[in-house]
């Protein structure tokens, strides 16, 4: 009886904490992240961090990496499940630009994953597993001028 009262205890703890670390990341971290690289779009965090709407309309802050018409952001928690199957249309604030594109989710090329992710994360650890490391999501950004229907 004990032993059940302690794992309950330890189970409770550990699903208040993720709740807790959910909650802050949502509520707290990403409008403050928002109003910072919005407000300055020169600054530091707006050099590293975009503002992705996605097709539902929901707003997302993630870090980025643009290298010519291609923006490469990493994906850590699931949300990315709404970029699968045929591309998707969805704009993007990059230092105070607004761009629009198509979206894929980088599923089966881990050759190509690891050589982007080199270049967006370099600080991540290279002992993590893939499946902790996020999915990589890649937006080919339209000409100015041009419509998706073009």
């Amino acid at each position: 009886m004990r032993k059940f009262r302690v794992l309950t205890i330890v189970i409770v703890a550990l699903a208040s904490l993720v709740y807790g670390y959910l909650y802050y990341s949502k509520a707290i971290i990403n409008p403050r992240v928002v109003k910072e690289i919005t407000s300055n779009p020169e600054g530091e965090r707006a050099g590293i961090v975009g503002l992705f709407t996605l097709p539902s309309g929901r707003k997302v802050p993630a870090n980025y990496l643009r290298e010519g018409n291609k923006v490469f952001f990493g994906v850590d928690g699931r949300w990315w499940r709404e970029l699968t199957g045929s591309e998707k249309q969805l704009s993007v604030l990059l230092r105070g630009e607004s761009l629009k594109g198509t979206a894929r989710v980088v599923l089966n090329d881990p050759d190509y994953t690891r050589d982007v992710f080199a270049r967006l994360r370099p600080k991540a650890p290279s002992w993590l597993p893939a499946w902790l490391k996020g999915k990589l999501v890649v937006i080919t950004l339209q000409p100015e001028g041009e419509t998706a229907n073009d």
